[in-house]
């Protein structure tokens, strides 16, 4: 019970959104969900495709007379949302395969699946558009009707013998909303079951529907049958009932519908249309159907399969992998700009610390090499974990939707969407390493310049996966953008550089060891300057001022470099982690 309701004095402690609902769907019958707004359409096609996040739902739901399994019943059911949500880096064609890939059973080979998406792209009509980037609702790619088609499209690759559709011809003008209506027609013409809430249609699209299950404000219904040819049926049975005015010739059955079944129609009245419906002879006729859908067919079995997911975990690794893998490469703003911004701070760094790699002689020289460090750390770092965030957010929003359809599980996802990033942070490492490397003149040898990159690489990666993990645990990447931010400045206060971690004190010093950017700049420093023998200007060798001014040992190297590999490890299992246990989507 909403705590708005509760201070106007209401005293249950649930509200009670669907109540007593009881009806049936049935094969190559198109079925219009109906009601004004508030009487429960979309909560009532959550419960029955199984979508639903919160509440309490009691009852009784069938499929062929057996109780329904949700795992199962993911695998033969579609559910067309209302908000078209698809990847925008990939295309309709490439859309659609990645859905039949795995939704489709593991004996359907790759040839079938192609010929069996042609069939569906030309039921659905979207040939022409075969190789048309998908892009972001109102920016570019689709128009809003062909993405419409496209998010029914993707539902009838994986063959569901039942498909829901919420709303699919809102925000659609006359001509997009008739093309969506044949391709549901087409739809159901082929022998699937298809429910559709709908939403103020015209006359037209109206009449392509067969039969009407119509709801009250409060989650009852007032009328389930068929509608008839011109709607007739329909009519007929309100034009029956006492009081109710009769519809004017050429006026929307469906507005006059919901004009006379208005709450304020049945105070005029005094009377209440949802125990009208219960006392007709269309309910006791509905109930009988009731009873007879559910009792199994002589002879059938229940449906059953041996695993949750269509395909194995391996194959599920495979295609988010090859989907993240077009994603990327298909998206210049972010790789792009990335590598560009990468460029543009190595050369800026390595001109203003040109040539003090070698630099050893006095203490103020050891900083400003360590001062290019650090720099180069938290600009390139932070550009890395800001820019992946976005990208992450709107790819989330897209895995909750496949995932709820039973296509894989967190893990792939996860697994693909980390791996995609190897591959961009090592040529980004390697460009800002040569880079740098060279202006600042640090010493060539093979090991100094591998400890640099190594480095550079899994810096870049902590920070990437720092990012994601901020996307995964947080609801919306706003959010995340401000967490992540109050993180940036605690680590660059503790990084060991602004003061170094001796000198911190003794009850922030703990800070310092899990601070990632502190490993980093030990690492760093160690690997260039801690095995250096040449005396300084105070006598000390620069080994030995390394350890006294920093706390950093050059026999730690090997530690060091394990722990900065573990904070990569760590981020992105924890990415992992928000994504397969923490669910931001509210139904």
């Amino acid at each position: 019970m909403p705590q708005e309701m509760k201070a106007q004095g209401v005293q249950e402690d649930r509200l009670e959104l669907l109540k007593g609902v009881s009806g049936s769907f049935r094969p190559g019958v198109l079925t219009a969900l109906m009601g004004v707004s508030g009487a429960g359409k979309t909560t009532l096609m959550d419960v029955l495709a199984g979508r639903k996040t919160g509440g309490y739902i009691e009852g009784d739901i069938r499929i062929s007379g057996y109780p329904k399994k949700q795992d199962t019943f993911a695998r033969v059911s579609g559910y067309c949302e209302q908000n078209d949500i698809h990847s925008p880096q990939v295309t309709v064609y490439e859309s659609l395969l990645f859905s039949a890939w795995l939704r489709l059973p593991k004996d359907v080979d790759s040839n079938k699946r192609k010929i069996f998406i042609e069939e569906v792209m030309e039921l659905v009509e979207l040939k022409p558009l075969r190789n048309a980037l998908v892009g972001l609702p109102g920016v570019n790619g689709l128009s809003t009707e062909q993405r419409k088609r496209l998010t029914i499209a993707v539902e009838l690759v994986a063959n569901p013998s039942i498909i829901f559709m919420d709303e699919p011809t809102s925000g659609l003008d006359a001509r997009a909303a008739a093309i969506v209506m044949r391709t549901v027609r087409n739809t159901v013409d082929t022998g699937r079951t298809v429910v559709c809430t709908i939403h103020q249609p015209s006359i037209d699209i109206f009449e392509a529907f067969d039969e009407l299950f119509l709801m009250k404000r409060g989650g009852e219904e007032i009328y389930a049958g068929p509608l008839g040819h011109h709607s007739s049926d329909l009519i007929k049975y309100f034009e029956s009932l006492h009081g109710v005015s009769k519809i004017k010739d050429g006026y929307n059955p469906a507005t006059w519908m919901l004009e006379v079944t208005t709450t304020s129609q049945e105070q005029i009245l005094g009377v209440d249309f949802s125990d009208i419906y219960k006392k007709s002879e269309l309910y006791q006729r509905n109930k009988a159907l009731i009873k007879e859908l559910s009792q199994p067919a002589p002879g059938s079995t229940d449906l059953h399969f041996p695993s949750k997911y269509a395909q194995s975990s391996i194959t599920q690794c495979v295609a988010c992998l090859w989907k993240q893998n077009l994603s990327y490469w298909r998206n210049p703003p972010y790789n792009t700009v990335r590598f560009f911004f990468t460029t543009i701070i190595a050369l800026l760094l390595g001109t203003i610390f040109w040539d003090l790699g070698g630099k050893t002689y006095t203490s103020q020289d050891l900083m400003n090499a360590m001062g290019s460090m650090y720099s180069a750390v938290l600009f390139i770092g932070v550009m890395n974990c800001t820019s992946v965030q976005p990208v992450v957010a709107v790819e989330r929003t897209v895995f909750y939707r496949e995932r709820a359809a039973g296509m894989y599980s967190a893990f792939p996802y996860a697994f693909g969407q980390v791996v995609i990033e190897l591959p961009y942070a090592l040529a980004q490492d390697i460009l800002y390493g040569v880079i740098v490397y060279s202006m600042i003149g640090f010493e060539w040898t093979a090991a100094k310049f591998f400890w640099y990159l190594f480095f550079g690489y899994f810096t870049l990666l902590y920070f990437t996966f720092y990012g994601m993990m901020a996307v995964g645990l947080t609801p919306n990447y706003h959010i995340a953008a401000i967490v992540s931010s109050a993180f940036y400045a605690i680590w660059n206060l503790f990084s060991g550089f602004i003061i170094p971690r001796p000198k911190v004190p003794i009850w922030w010093r703990w800070y310092c060891w899990i601070c990632p950017v502190a490993w980093t700049l030990y690492g760093l420093v160690v690997s260039q300057f801690g095995d250096v023998m040449t005396p300084m200007d105070d006598g000390r060798a620069v080994k030995v001022f390394v350890e006294d001014y920093f706390g950093f040992k050059h026999s730690w190297l090997g530690w060091v470099a394990a722990v900065v590999v573990a904070f990569a490890v760590l981020f992105a299992t924890l990415f992992g982690f928000a994504i397969m246990k923490l669910n931001f989507q509210k139904r």
